[in-house]
């Protein structure tokens, strides 16, 4: 069994698996584990609205069988109060994604709600379909900007080697990996072979990439809320492609070779390709 991670921020802060929560991270104190009022004490200065309005705040889990309105997704949606354990590494993960991305993390908020309450424009046998997606975007979710397509296409079809080392320079210039799901992070602080996120591709101008990191964040926030929010999308898990995200150049010391990617039971091949 794995010992369970303390706190150290000043670690969380050299991983590139984290960059994308960096900024809020930076603002926490680096002694104790935060609590919920250091999370809310985040919101005042930067306050963060749910999708009907109501202002986000995180507050104790409650336990036990509860009315409609006050489990986890409804009561979130309808008075932006988030559920949240205290020393608890998979909800504080949560709240700094919500800092990171609350726009995209109140789509998603919505389109669940959405679907609890039949208010979704879709039949009642897609609502668990739209469910899933979610779902697992939300814990498992990672963010792939990519500014040419023929890249995108590589990583659609599993081809690793080819993506990872053959296009290395191509990648580190024109794509990028930003996990988001909580899920996902919380697996990240222990990093093991193996460790595979739920690829989102969005494309971008290739100027993206030379924009401030805030300036960024705050636009894949927009584009992903975006995404998220419309009917069209989010009807199959299958808009999310597998990533091994030890295999993303530079995020680990071992994959500076192109043997790394021989490894077939991390860098599969696909079911399509397998069949073959």
């Amino acid at each position: 069994m794995k010992r369970v991670p303390e706190w150290n921020r000043e670690t969380l802060l050299q991983s590139r698996l984290f960059e994308p929560l960096h900024p809020v991270i930076a603002r926490l104190a680096n002694s104790g584990f935060p609590a919920l009022q250091d999370c809310n004490a985040l919101l005042e200065a930067q306050p963060v609205v749910v999708h009907n309005g109501a202002l986000l705040r995180f507050v104790q889990q409650q336990s036990g069988k509860l009315p409609f309105e006050e489990r986890y997704e409804p009561r979130c949606y309808l008075r932006g109060e988030v559920q949240t354990r205290e020393h608890n590494w998979h909800d504080l993960l949560n709240a700094l994604v919500w800092l990171t991305f609350p726009g995209a993390k109140a789509a998603i908020n919505a389109r669940h709600y959405q679907a609890l309450t039949g208010e979704q424009d879709v039949v009642s046998s897609q609502r668990g379909a739209v469910r899933d997606m979610n779902t697992l975007f939300d814990e498992s979710g990672v963010i792939v900007v990519c500014a040419a397509p023929e890249l995108a296409m590589l990583l659609r079809d599993f081809r690793w080697q080819e993506l990872f080392w053959q296009r290395r320079a191509q990648v580190q210039a024109k794509m990028a990996f930003h996990l988001f799901g909580h899920g996902l992070y919380e697996k990240a602080l222990q990093p093991y072979i193996g460790l595979t996120g739920q690829g989102l591709v969005l494309v971008v101008e290739q100027a993206y990439f030379s924009w401030p990191q805030a300036q960024r964040l705050a636009y894949l926030d927009g584009m992903l809320a975006d995404y998220l929010n419309a009917p069209l999308h989010c009807r199959s898990t299958r808009e999310l492609t597998p990533v091994p995200l030890l295999g993303v150049p530079g995020w680990s010391a071992e994959n500076a070779c192109a043997e790394y990617y021989g490894n077939t039971d991390y860098f599969r091949p696909g079911r399509l390709r397998a069949a073959c």
